[in-house]
C-alpha cells in the first residue's frame, strides 16, 4: 500500500500539483488514492469532530522528547530502545491512517496488523505491531509540509524538500497548518497512550529546535550524530530504495550525492545555531558510535541529562531489547577515494566540529 492512502483527499491533491503532477503510468495509481481517500474522508470528519471535544476537555500539556539528527544516524536504533521506557509513541497504525487513528483504524486494527511488513526495506529492522514510528509520514498525509511529498511528486523535488524541511518560500498559512496538524496528531497520541510523555523521532526536526521549542516550551531534544561519510553512503541506499517504491512520477533529474551534501551541510549548520540557545538540560548529544559501542551507558546519559525518571524500573527492559537485536547486522557499504574527497569538502564544518575520522578508501572486494 503506499503511504498516501492515508491521506486527506485535499491534501493529496495539492500536494500532487505543487510537486509537479504524476506521471502517465501513475494516474491510475492516484486514482486509486484519491478514492480510497474520498470513500474513507466522511469517517475521518467524524472522528475530527470527536477527538475535538476530547481534547478540549483533556487536562495537561504535552511535554515531547524529540529524538533528532540526521537521516541514517541511528536516530531509529536510538527510538526502538528508548520507547521500551515508560513513553508514548507513534504507532505503525497511527502512522498510516493519523486521521482514522481512534475511530476506522481501531476497528480494523487486527487487519491492519497483519498487512504490516515484517521488515523495513531500507535496513531490514523488524516492524511490529508495537514498533514505534516517526511522525513525518503521518504529516505527510495531514499537511502539504512534509519531504516525503518530495518522494511522492519528485519533479520539484529539491523545491518541495526546502520549502517541507526548512520552510524555505513556505507561506504562512501553510506553516500554520503544519503546527496546527503537528499539535492535533500528538494530542491524539497523547491521550490514546494514556497521556504519557511522548517520545517522538523525526530527523526532519534537526533544523526546527527553535519552532519546536516555542510550541512546547517543555520540550526536550536527543541529537544523534554520526560520521558524514557513513551518512552520506547510506543516504545512497535510503532513497535509492525510497524513489523506486514510492515515486508517482520520473525522478532521473536528481542529482542525488549533490543534494545529500546540501542538506547535510545546511541541516547541521542550522542545528548548531539553534541548539546555542537551548537551556542545559533540555539537550543531549548521543554519537552514533558510542551508541553502538555502550548502549545502557547511552541510555543513562540520556536519562541523566534530560532529567528523565525511571531508568532503573526500565534498564532491565532496556537489557532485553538491546539483546533480542544483538545479532542485528547493518547494510555494509564502500567508499571509494573520490567519495571520499567529496564528502570531506562538502562536511568539512561537520567533521572538524565533532572531530570525525576520515576512512580509508575501499573496495567493493575489500568490503565483502
Amino acid at each position: 500500500m503506499h503511504p498516501l492512502f492515508g491521506s486527506a483527499p485535499h491534501v493529496l491533491l495539492k500536494a500532487a500539483t505543487q510537486g509537479g503532477g504524476v506521471a502517465r503510468n501513475r494516474l491510475p495509481m492516484l486514482a486509486l488514492l484519491l478514492l480510497a481517500t474520498g470513500l474513507r474522508w466522511p469517517l475521518s470528519l467524524t472522528e475530527q469532530a470527536v477527538q475535538a471535544s476530547k481534547l478540549a476537555r483533556a487536562r495537561g500539556q504535552i511535554q515531547p522528547v524529540f529524538i533528532i539528527g540526521h537521516w541514517r544516524s541511528g536516530t531509529t536504533h536510538l527510538y526502538n530502545t528508548l520507547s521500551q521506557g515508560d513513553f508514548g509513541y507513534v504507532t505503525p497504525i497511527a502512522a498510516g491512517l493519523p486521521w482514522d487513528q481512534a475511530g476506522l483504524a481501531a476497528g480494523l486494527k487486527p487487519l491492519l496488523e497483519r498487512m504490516l511488513p515484517k521488515r523495513r526495506f531500507i535496513d531490514n529492522i523488524p516492524v511490529t505491531p508495537q514498533s514505534p514510528q516517526e511522525d513525518e509520514v503521518p504529516l505527510a498525509n495531514m499537511t502539504t509540509l512534509s519531504l516525503y511529498h518530495a518522494l511522492y511528486f519528485p519533479q520539484r523535488f529539491e523545491a518541495t524538500f526546502r520549502r517541507a524541511v526548512f520552510f524555505e518560500g513556505a507561506e504562512p498559512a501553510e506553516i500554520e497548518a503544519w503546527e496546527a496538524a503537528l499539535d492535533y496528531f500528538l494530542r491524539k497520541v497523547w491521550l490514546q497512550q494514556g497521556r504519557k510523555q511522548l517520545l517522538i523521532k523525526n530527523p526532519a526536526y534537526t533544523g526546527r529546535i527553535d519552532r519546536l521549542k516555542t510550541l512546547y516550551p517543555e520540550a526536550k531534544f536527543i541529537h544523534t550524530v554520526r560520521n558524514p561519510f557513513e551518512v552520506f553512503v547510506s543516504m545512497r541506499n535510503f532513497y535509492a530504495k525510497l524513489l523506486p517504491r514510492f515515486a508517482l512520477a520520473n525522478y532521473d533529474h536528481i542529482d542525488i550525492d549533490d543534494f545529500i551534501l546540501k542538506t547535510h551541510t545546511r541541516m547541521m549548520r542550522d542545528y548548531r545555531t539553534a541548539c546555542a540557545k537551548i537551556p542545559a538540560g533540555d539537550l543531549v548529544e548521543v554519537r552514533y558510535d558510542t551508541l553502538e559501542a555502550d548502549p545502557m551507558g547511552t541510555m543513562r546519559q540520556v536519562y541523566e541529562t534530560l532529567s528523565l525518571p525511571g531508568f532503573a524500573e526500565t534498564e532491565p527492559r532496556f537489557a532485553a531489547y538491546l539483546k533480542s537485536v544483538d545479532g542485528y547486522r547493518k547494510n555494509r557499504f564502500t567508499l571509494d577515494a573520490r567519495t571520499i574527497a567529496r564528502v570531506s569538502e562538502a562536511c568539512a564544518d561537520s567533521i572538524d566540529h565533532w572531530n570525525f575520522s576520515t576512512p580509508q578508501p575501499r573496495t567493493a572486494e575489500a568490503a565483502a
